[in-house]
């Protein structure tokens, strides 16, 4: 058994060996709603609708592959999120999971905030209309240009992950005569039950300034003291697609701790603390999520109890939840190429797209349901690997999975839990052309980031 950690959080702490898998499910039509988001179903005649919509009607009029985004689905989670945290705290949504202008409409209708980490998520940010001031910024290794912009446009924290950092965020809001909140980023030593690439509280990797050896104290120390600097509290982000809440805890203590120090030595009790984001969801049946309002309470008592412990005004909690919001939101379509059996091992389903537009089973040997959507089949369960069309023998969508045997070519297939990080990541590997984003809602689909085409690849190819 390996002992790196699995992107599906504490349950694969130890990750399985090669051509693991579990037994087929007892209905290959079956969709699990704990997978799926939430309009989804099928119709009589078998085929998966969204929105209203059947597949078939979607791939005909918007080919494959494609995502769509279901967005009443992700209306309802960002407001169940906004509920459970109530007036007392923020909620801010990570545009790294996806973003478009479309998606922050949505998210400034139902009264969320956002957090960004570039100046492309900014500019997105702001061209959509979300006001300045409800905006974060993130980031490990912000250009000069980024935090000048950010400043500029009044954004309402900047998030500083560097000694070099505060420097430099301090000299560009004094050149401009403003004075800017912020807030530290600390790594608080905590190990999420997490894949290695995306776990970010332990102190060997590169966010965050380290709370060991007095590190995070004298960030707080050189900040104070810079008076075009208002900081105004903590943040901590122990990694990503978590389920356990124990991380959270150790990590909240920590923070609190340093709060307490900095009431001590300066006199100040700062009034944040952000806690990150990084709660799973469910990708296979297996995965068991928390619901938004269970959190909300656990991480509410959590910072209660410590900060009663230490003294302290217990401060304002905000979460950044990006995946746990679009992440089940969305599927991605795809039409199937070849079915290839490979006698005593598995079947090789292709499908005509690919690690270009999901590069998480590549990158972190993430698991994914799949499942046929374009008619339903009486047929048995067959052991098939979905994998892509690109030159890479690793290009795997689904590692595992059961479809039916009598799958063939022109068949449509999904993938649900897609709306997180496979538009973000996707790429033009092999000049593929990025799939658009279909937004479906009560009957109607529109595009919302449109698909790639050839002429958008020779544009930039300046020659």
């Amino acid at each position: 058994m390996s002992r790196s950690a699995h992107p599906a959080g504490p349950r694969h702490a130890d990750v399985l060996p090669e051509g693991h898998y579990s037994a087929p499910p007892a209905d290959l039509n079956a969709l699990d709603p704990k997978v799926w988001s939430h309009t989804v179903s099928r119709t009589e005649d078998g085929v998966v609708t969204v929105g209203g919509l059947e597949v078939t009607a979607l791939a005909e009029e918007f080919g494959t592959p494609a995502y769509f985004l279901d967005e009443s689905d992700f209306r309802e989670r960002a407001r169940a999120w906004r509920t459970a945290f109530g007036h007392d705290a923020d909620v801010f949504y990570a545009g790294k999971a996806f973003l478009s202008r479309a998606v922050v409409r949505w998210l400034y209708e139902e009264g969320l905030n956002l957090d960004v980490c570039s100046g492309g998520e900014l500019a997105t940010a702001l061209s959509a209309g979300m006001p300045a001031d409800r905006i974060a910024f993130h980031g490990n290794n912000k250009s000069v240009h980024e935090i000048r912009t950010a400043v500029e446009a009044g954004v309402g924290r900047i998030v500083l992950d560097s000694f070099q950092e505060i420097v430099r965020v301090a000299h560009i809001a004094q050149s401009l005569g403003k004075r800017q909140r912020v807030q530290i980023r600390v790594t608080v030593g905590v190990e999420a039950h997490t894949h290695e690439f995306i776990a970010t509280a332990h102190e060997d990797q590169k966010f965050g300034i380290a709370l060991a050896d007095g590190q995070a104290a004298e960030a707080v120390r050189r900040t104070l003291a810079l008076d075009a600097l208002e900081l105004v509290g903590i943040h901590s982000h122990i990694g990503s697609q978590i389920f356990d809440m124990a991380g959270f805890e150790v990590a909240a203590r920590r923070v609190v701790a340093l709060l307490a120090a900095v009431r001590d030595e300066h006199g100040v009790e700062l009034p944040e603390i952000d806690l990150g984001g990084g709660l799973g969801i469910a990708y296979t049946s297996d995965d068991d999520p928390r619901e938004p309002h269970e959190i909300a309470k656990a991480l509410s008592e959590i910072v209660t109890r410590e900060c009663e412990a230490a003294r302290l005004s217990t401060p304002r909690i905000s979460v950044e939840p990006g995946r746990a919001i679009v992440g089940p939101t969305a599927f991605t379509l795809y039409e199937v190429g070849t079915v290839k059996p490979l006698d005593g091992l598995r079947t090789y389903v292709s499908v005509d797209g690919g690690m270009s537009d999901n590069i998480r089973t590549a990158l972190y040997d993430a698991e994914y349901s799949v499942a046929l959507v374009s008619r339903t089949s009486d047929a048995g369960p067959m052991l098939v690997r979905v994998v892509g069309k690109h030159c890479e023998s690793g290009d795997i969508v689904v590692k595992d999975a059961f479809l039916p045997a009598d799958l063939a070519p022109g068949d449509l297939i999904a993938v649900p839990a897609t709306g997180a990080y496979c538009r973000s990541m996707a790429s033009n590997y092999n000049h593929a052309l990025r799939p658009p984003v279909v937004a479906v809602k009560d009957g109607a689909a529109r595009v919302i980031v449109r698909r790639e085409t050839e002429e958008d690849l020779l544009r930039l190819d300046v020659g």
